[in-house]
């Protein structure tokens, strides 16, 4: 059986974690707020639908630490990764260019014919709809 006042202060841990309100989070996982905030509050118990529209979501959060309070969450991998992702900041001496600004300026660049010897691929990054991703370096 699930504890609720522990349930709560995990799902709180998890609020925490992911830097979410608890509106952000029914949003994110497409639950009724008002559901969330009796979630929060105690009033009610975790139904099988929000478990499963959580774990669909974040697939990283443990069910049996959500639910029993077994095991950690965030696992000491999750930790060092978001530390890592949170400590890399964009250096300032690099032009990030604005698709959106001026688009006249981004129909020159792209019309001037270029070589290959002038421009090498540096490093590609893909970020994946699960807040993880792959770094590719040349």
């Amino acid at each position: 059986m699930v504890n609720g006042s522990d349930f709560t202060k995990r799902l709180e841990k998890i609020l925490e974690y992911y830097s979410l309100t608890a509106a952000a989070f029914a949003e994110e996982i497409d639950f009724n707020r008002s559901t969330i905030s009796h979630l929060l509050s105690g009033r009610n118990k975790p139904s099988l639908e929000f478990v499963m529209k959580l774990y669909k979501k974040f697939p990283e959060v443990d069910m049996d630490w959500l639910l029993f309070g077994k095991g950690t969450f965030p696992t000491s991998v999750q930790k060092e990764l978001k530390e890592k992702i949170e400590t890399q900041t964009p250096t300032s001496d690099k032009k990030v260019m604005d698709l959106f600004s001026d688009e006249n300026s981004m129909k020159q660049t792209l019309r001037r014919p270029t070589t290959n010897s002038e421009k090498q691929i540096e490093k590609i990054v893909i970020f994946y709809s699960d807040g993880t991703f792959n770094l590719y370096e040349n």
